[in-house]
């Protein structure tokens, strides 16, 4: 069975915090690299931070120094932790692999608005 199911999006004002859940399926959580992606209105889907298995990250430039990719082993679950948000956050954030495969979740919105 395959899933992905994100959590933990909302309403936040410039500088808030939040912090996402993707639930996985042991089928994708088990490959190398887990990855959080986001999607803005009329843009296209961008990739945010990944993590291996090993634990070695990488982020988006955009969000270098804000959101910290984390994950749970026994929980096969990813994390975002997003700090200093800003309006351009504002996107429906999506987890998957990276490479991904062929299924999303859907997504868990995220709005940066005073």
């Amino acid at each position: 069975q395959v899933q992905l199911a994100e959590s933990g999006g909302g309403l936040v004002q410039p500088g808030g915090s939040l912090r996402l859940s993707c639930a996985a399926s042991r089928t994708i959580f088990s490959r190398p690299v887990m990855a959080w992606y986001r999607q803005a209105p009329g843009k296209q889907r961008e990739l945010v931070a990944t993590i291996s298995s090993g634990g070695s990250t990488n982020y988006a430039d955009s969000v270098k120094g804000r959101f910290t990719i984390s994950r749970d082993n026994a929980k096969n679950t990813v994390y975002l932790q997003m700090n200093s948000l800003k309006f351009e956050d504002t996107a429906v954030y999506h987890c998957n692999s990276r490479p991904t495969v062929n299924y999303w979740g859907q997504g868990t919105q995220v709005t940066v608005s005073s």
